[in-house]
């Protein structure tokens, strides 16, 4: 345990005085080989406006994941993401799971968790990355289900918090980053019905039975939604709603 906090104490130091993206990314795989987590991803969690609403600043994840994340829409329903949108403390995976147990989208959560399993992704942690508006970046390791002590985590959140903010900097974006205003968005108790049932993985069809209203209702909220935050469609309607905090 000695050598490998020594490892987290090395990347805090080197990371720090790192003069380039490369130079981080270096130093942040070289901990993780040590420690043996063989995936992560560094993300950012852009402004709720912004054309995306996350983007990944450096990664490694198993050979065509990613591809099949997205082609499976499993950010919907992805227990960590879901998580995240409100945690304030760095969390395993398989804790997020099991405190979503009792969700209506649990199968294919587990459906999700299998897959992932199957590439390598049997467990791992999430690191937030908090500034003065809420959370702007995050930090995930994963891979084999290894067990972190809560002085490694504490340390392995420095080191998130360190590599997001130190790569921020080489790109000249972390003082606008540290000073971007939360949007105040304003719903209403139909429009939170709707988002959290969409968010929820139901269809249009599924929604209206729900709520007993006719689809071409229900297609007008997510259409006023899509207005109100700015989104592109209703993916990225519960996408925004999850970094804003709409639903949980």
């Amino acid at each position: 345990m000695v050598v490998s906090i020594q490892s987290i104490v090395q990347f805090l130091i080197l990371a720090g005085e790192s003069e380039s993206e490369d130079e981080v990314k270096h130093h942040l795989e070289t901990l993780l080989l040590a420690y043996g987590f063989r995936f992560y991803g560094l993300r950012l969690h852009q402004r709720p406006h912004h054309e995306s609403v996350e983007s990944a600043v450096m990664s490694r994840w198993p050979e065509g994941w990613s591809e099949l994340y997205a082609a499976r829409k499993y950010v919907l329903i992805d227990p960590t993401i879901r998580t995240l949108s409100t945690a304030q403390r760095p969390f395993r995976w398989m804790d997020a799971v099991i405190a979503l147990r009792s969700d209506p989208q649990r199968a294919r959560m587990d459906r999700m968790m299998q897959e992932a399993g199957r590439v390598g992704l049997h467990d791992g942690y999430v690191f937030p990355v908090h500034g003065r508006n809420g959370l702007l970046g995050s930090m995930t390791i994963g891979g084999d289900a290894l067990d972190l002590s809560p002085a490694e985590v504490a340390l392995f959140q420095s080191a998130a918090r360190l590599g997001f903010w130190r790569v921020m900097e080489i790109r000249g974006e972390a003082n606008a980053l540290e000073q971007s205003a939360q949007v105040d968005t304003q719903l209403t108790r139909r429009e939170m019905e709707v988002i959290k049932l969409l968010a929820d993985g139901l269809t249009s069809h599924e929604i209206a039975k729900e709520l007993t209203i006719s689809n071409h209702t229900v297609d007008w909220y997510i259409n006023g939604l899509q207005e109100k935050l700015k989104a592109r469609n209703r993916q990225h309607v519960v996408a925004l709603a999850f970094r804003l905090g709409l639903v949980a």
